[in-house]
């Protein structure tokens, strides 16, 4: 039987072993029934966002912190404030046996969660771009964000990133 100190309690009310949870997993089927999306720090931006984005916000977002740059941490910190209720994180840095720092684990899909960290990010860039002197660049990324589809994207960037690959379906 785990100890305590090995069991979380998920967003829907159950509770689980950490070390169910594997570095190759995006998802988790629980015995609610429901999938629950799954993120450690190891996983990178580019799980979300193509690499060009991933780049500028590396070299434009100074996170706090001991991070030198931008990273899944910081995204799920997003979404944690955003949800929280609908996520939770454990630091499972002195376990060597499952392979990352932290792990997050949400009350949503990991396809719902790749929408909302997109639209996060999104929004992020938006509040950016309001603070530039350049008028035209905020009209133009306005008129952009306007015909923005997120889900049309989503679904896109998860058959190019081919997400259904036998390394990441739900546990």
């Amino acid at each position: 039987m785990p100890s305590d100190e090995d069991r979380l309690e998920l967003p829907c009310g159950e509770t689980v072993d950490v070390h169910t949870f594997d570095m190759g997993r995006r998802e988790f089927a629980c015995q609610c029934g429901e999938t629950h999306a799954l993120v450690m720090d190891i996983h990178p931006l580019t799980r979300f966002l193509p690499t060009f984005l991933v780049d500028t916000l590396s070299e434009t977002v100074e996170p706090s912190g001991d991070a030198d740059e931008f990273g899944t941490p910081h995204l799920m910190g997003i979404v944690l404030e955003e949800f929280p209720d609908d996520v939770v994180a454990k630091d499972v840095e002195d376990d060597g046996a499952i392979g990352c720092g932290l792990l997050w684990v949400t009350d949503f899909d990991s396809r719902r969660l790749h929408e909302i960290v997109v639209e996060l990010v999104v929004e992020l860039m938006e509040h950016a771009i309001s603070h530039a002197e350049d008028e035209t660049a905020r009209d133009a990324f306005e008129e952009d964000m306007r015909e923005f589809d997120v889900a049309a994207f989503v679904d896109a960037y998860r058959a190019d990133r081919d997400f259904d690959g036998e390394r990441d379906t739900p546990v």
